[in-house]
């Protein structure tokens, strides 16, 4: 049995997230304990409880703990099983809690299945403090196909704040093993597109945000209006290429020029740097570098404290098998030496 300390580093969801992931991939007990101690609202939220109740029925595992506002958590996995499964985060709650952090933590054991799967996800597609559903389809997933993993995902409906409702589907035909990447070349500003969203909201709010995005980086981006739907008003400007992505949520109060400036401003920031990756995607992409074949370097814009956790997390079932050059804020190089297939 692995112990855990959920309260370490970040201290966020993302620990339990990869702690299961790993486990269930792996088929190592874990048990997590101090859960999101210093959030002010500690223990499992509903899109944690799912992620936990999922991963359980992926691999059959014996649980301990899986409940709301929990802070210590069991998790005894068997075998994981491809299938066709659907979860939905507001199924107990009415939660709009995020669909795409739910899929990455259940990925990795479906990579490791014998056969196909298809994984149709309810609630919060577009939602704070998560990656949005745009995100892994452009530039999370493009990036696992880098490194030879066979996905797919579609937006179904859109889910915003604050009571969701959206769906996605993801496909995952398991191959062969993941191989190491170099990451270290700059992708060309040319490269990136946006797409500026409304739903429910005066027509007029997806042009200013594309018109405010042009204005900022050049009438040249190629930037598409999208009429989302979904049961709440929201707005989004998506701006991404290779190895990047850059999105911002509209909110109430909030002006759509001021949508499009922190988008705008975020992809200048990043090009300033000259990395290969954006700091979201460095801090996704690590745990299927540490399960490729051959080494692997990325530069990144950014080293996070998410990041930095979530290689703990890594190492505490793998052992030493990163090393990051460059100081919190700043750009910097993270290395992943090859892992023996055997313990995958």
């Amino acid at each position: 049995m692995l112990y855990l300390d959920g309260s370490y580093g970040e201290g966020g969801g993302q620990i339990l997230r990869t702690s299961l992931s790993l486990s269930a991939r792996l088929g190592t007990p874990v048990r997590i304990e101090r859960i999101r101690a210093d959030r002010p609202k500690p223990g499992l939220r509903p899109q944690h409880l799912t992620a936990v109740r999922a991963l359980a029925r992926i691999t059959g595992a014996e649980v301990a703990g899986a409940e709301l506002h929990s802070q210590e958590l069991t998790f005894k996995p068997r075998a994981p099983k491809p299938g066709q499964y659907l979860f939905d985060v507001a199924e107990k709650t009415g939660s709009a809690g995020s669909v795409t952090l739910i899929a990455q933590a259940l990925l990795p054991p479906l990579l490791k299945c014998t056969g196909p799967s298809t994984l149709i996800l309810k609630g919060g597609t577009h939602v704070p403090w998560s990656p949005t559903a745009h995100y892994l389809i452009h530039v999370f997933l493009p990036a696992l196909a880098r490194l030879g993993a066979r996905l797919t995902m579609t937006l179904e409906g859109w889910g915003w704040y604050p009571r969701g409702g959206g769906e996605v589907r993801l496909t995952i035909d398991p191959g062969p093993a993941l191989t190491g990447v170099e990451w270290q070349t700059p992708p060309a500003p040319a490269s990136f597109r946006a797409i500026s969203a409304a739903s429910r909201l005066p027509e007029h709010v997806a042009r200013r945000q594309a018109a405010r995005l042009r204005e900022r980086l050049g009438p040249e981006l190629p930037v598409e209006l999208v009429a989302a739907g979904g049961l709440d008003p929201g707005s989004l400007v998506f701006l991404w290429g290779p190895g990047a992505g850059f999105n911002t949520l509209g909110a109430r109060g909030k002006p759509a020029e001021q949508v499009a400036d922190e988008a705008a401003d975020a992809f200048l920031a990043f090009r300033r740097r000259q990395a290969a990756v954006d700091p979201h995607l460095a801090d996704q992409i690590v745990l299927y570098l540490a399960q490729a074949r051959g080494p692997s370097t990325m530069v990144t814009s950014e080293i996070t404290a998410h990041l930095l956790t979530n290689l703990w997390v890594i190492e505490q079932f793998l052992g030493p098998i990163f090393e990051v050059k460059g100081n919190l804020g700043e750009r910097g190089e993270i290395f992943c030496k090859a892992v023996s297939s055997k313990q995958w």
